[in-house]
């Protein structure tokens, strides 16, 4: 067997072929693989890449995984389809290293800001804390709300703080001294969603939209603290919303429909075919526009020019592939949207037996995860919306879901007080973190990947290291 050859041909995942057909040995390796492909693509210094064989990856050989494993011909041209892998590796949590106590209600969101650098939390209680990471402790506690703090939102430079409320308001924070900035108030209903216009569009970073149970969306100016646009049309509860790297705003409702918005507050699209209410919304670009300017290397831009040219290099790469929206819905479903090139689904994404509650793309856009109230995690493609595998593990309803900076893991927090590491590469469990007394509703991963945090129902916000 050991000198069995298969005729190969390497291709990009956009079809085009790199370098002539190859006859190679059958038990070539992956890290064999990425050797001949940076020989062929002259690399500067040599990348990680990830191989493919009719969807299959190659992870052990191409004789293992592919000729045994999946039953191909060696008399076929095997199509090895490369895809190039983040530079660094996040190493996977696996301890509790603080857990931070201070909130009297339940912690409904917690959020790292776009450098990684401050943590920040609200809750049941009306306060927003804001968390030291160095020596893991409260630093501010903000109190001004209320009632319920439901959504918090940082702006890109990670100068201001955003949070929505229960009371119908909208409050500005200065993450620093924990001072309130404004109060923004028009919204008859309590917020659901905030989202702040992307650092590569506004480098002065003072444009937030909030959408509300009240069927509204409205965008503030946050220097000025006053609404510079209401955008209204949704007939029912506006339950998410997500400011675009193309400038346009999109909303997703209980009326079942998604609309696009252009910046000057008049209707784009509206996108229908979802058969229930639309929970959430996720871009294939929203790690970009979350990080803004900030990358893993932690450097930090001298000036708003700087950091504005630097956000839209990253959104550009980030967007090179084309930019996809998910959807997801008490329909049980997800929806696929290409705006690029139709207003129809381009996939229909069936298999959740319960609803959808929350969607997220991997930060390089391959991959979608969906978390539901069936118990269960799944993957898709980001680019077809195919079906790739299901993560079962967790024994109650998964909230959120969220991914490490490097593509590699993912995070679920479920209804069953755990959270759990999934590995990407084998589709398997890598890790489970129990530790909360009752429920987790939220979860986040710090664009660094040097740690996790997590809060839920037991009032307590749990932060997580390898």
């Amino acid at each position: 067997m050991a000198d069995t050859t298969v005729l190969a041909q390497f291709q990009t995942a956009d079809g085009e072929k790199t370098g002539p057909p190859l006859s190679l040995p059958a038990n070539v390796t992956a890290e064999q693989l990425t050797v001949l492909i940076n020989k062929f693509l002259e690399t500067s210094e040599p990348r990680p890449y990830s191989f493919y064989i009719d969807e299959h990856e190659v992870v052990r050989s191409i004789q293992t995984d592919i000729i045994d494993a999946a039953g191909k011909s060696t008399e076929d041209t095997l199509v090895i389809v490369y895809q190039p892998q983040a530079f660094f590796k996040v190493r996977a949590v696996t301890r509790c290293s603080s857990s931070l106590t201070g909130h009297t209600e339940a912690v409904l969101s917690a959020s790292f800001s776009p450098d990684g650098s401050q943590l920040a939390s609200g809750s049941g209680d009306t306060t927003v804390r804001i968390w030291d990471l160095s020596t893991e402790t409260p630093r501010v506690t903000c109190k001004g709300h209320r009632n319920w703090v439901l959504c918090i939102g940082w702006s890109p430079n990670g100068r201001v703080l955003a949070s929505g409320s229960m009371d119908n308001t909208v409050r500005l924070w200065d993450p620093e001294t924990g001072r309130e900035l404004g109060m923004l108030g028009g919204h008859r209903k309590w917020i659901t969603a905030l989202s702040w216009e992307p650092q590569h569009l506004n480098a002065q970073c003072n444009r937030l939209a909030s959408s509300s149970k009240d069927g509204t969306v409205r965008i503030w100016d946050t220097t000025l603290r006053r609404c510079v646009l209401t955008l209204s049309g949704h007939t029912a509860a506006v339950t998410c919303v997500k400011w675009g790297g193309d400038g346009r705003i999109y909303t997703g409702s209980q009326d079942k429909s998604i609309k696009v918005w252009n910046s000057d507050g008049t209707l784009y699209k509206t996108l229908s075919g979802h058969a229930h209410w639309v929970n959430t919304l996720a871009f294939s670009t929203d790690f970009a526009l979350r990080t803004g300017a900030f990358d893993h290397t932690g450097k930090h831009p001298s000036t708003t020019e700087d950091a504005q040219r630097r956000a839209l290099e990253r959104y550009t790469e980030a967007s090179s592939r084309g930019v996809r929206l998910v959807s997801g819905s008490d329909d049980f479903t997800m929806h696929l949207w290409d705006l690029s090139v139709s207003s129809k689904p381009i996939a229909r994404m069936t298999g959740h037996q319960k609803v959808v509650n929350h969607v997220s793309f991997s930060p390089d856009g391959r991959l979608i995860a969906s978390a539901s109230f069936d118990n269960s995690v799944k993957l898709w493609d980001g680019h077809t919306g195919k079906f790739i595998a299901s993560l079962r593990g967790h024994v109650a309803a998964v909230y959120q879901v969220c991914w490490s900076s490097d593509s590699r893991m993912m995070l679920s927090a479920s209804k069953d007080s755990t959270l759990k590491i999934w590995d990407l590469r084998t589709k398997k469990l890598k890790l489970e973190l129990p530790g909360h007394a009752d429920e987790v509703f939220t979860v986040d991963w710090s664009p660094g990947g040097d740690r996790v945090v997590s809060g839920g129902k037991d009032r307590v916000l749990k932060i997580w290291k390898p």
